[in-house]
């Protein structure tokens, strides 16, 4: 079945956003755990210094290694930390491991392992540069819940609760690459693009959820597909 935006409270899953006024706040404006707060994430003390200190990393290494588009230098919290936060008001208590498809510079894997240190994070990702920056990250930001793994996703037999997708493939492509290594009832989680439409459930999925973030304006749906 597919079921329309959700308003509130259905699944665990937050209420979207209401509009604020961007004319006198922005992002970058506040700390991360408030701008965090906006879009229904809280994160401790701890967790936001390390989100600060990732976000740091991007900028130094990630960025000028190609692993970050040049356009997003000016706008990296909004447009990677807080987006990649979406997914963190869409996890439940009970899920304890993920895999992050062709994790890339971490996102939304490290950002989501730094806001939920319970749940084991795998990144995979094949490309020799961007497997050294992670191992970097992991290592600078002591992720004891993090692991990479320099593989393709079809190699891996890992069995999770969740898998992240986020500039990976295509939705049904990265459908086909998750639902082997999902457990039943596990979902993925797409980061489609702006203006993307409501996909059609696949044959082996049992629902596909959709969560809005008004408040990021340059952000699509966060696409929620269950095996």
């Amino acid at each position: 079945m597919i079921e329309g935006p959700l308003e509130g409270g259905e699944n665990g899953l937050p209420r979207p956003q209401g509009p604020v006024s961007r004319e006198t706040w922005t992002f970058e404006s506040e700390g991360l755990s408030a701008a965090a707060e906006r879009l229904g994430v809280e994160v401790s003390e701890e967790a936001s210094a390390a989100l600060e200190r990732f976000e740091g990393l991007l900028r130094e290494r990630a960025l000028p290694k190609g692993l970050i588009a040049a356009a997003d230098a000016g706008r990296l919290r909004e447009r990677h930390i807080l987006d990649s936060l979406r997914a963190v008001s869409a996890m439940r208590p009970g899920d304890t491991r993920a895999i992050d498809l062709g994790s890339g510079a971490g996102l939304p894997g490290v950002v989501v392992a730094i806001a939920r240190p319970s749940l084991h994070v795998v990144l995979v990702e094949p490309r020799r540069a961007r497997v050294a920056f992670l191992e970097f990250a992991v290592e600078d930001l002591q992720l004891s819940n993090v692991s990479v793994l320099a593989s393709r996703i079809e190699d891996v037999e890992d069995q999770v609760d969740v898998c992240f997708s986020r500039a990976f493939a295509a939705l049904p492509e990265a459908w086909r690459a998750a639902a082997p290594r999902l457990r039943a009832g596990g979902r993925l989680f797409y980061f489609a693009g702006a203006g993307a439409a409501l996909p059609e459930t696949p044959s082996d999925a049992s629902a596909v959820e959709v969560l809005e973030s008004p408040l990021l304006e340059r952000s699509g749906p966060l696409f929620i597909m269950t095996r």
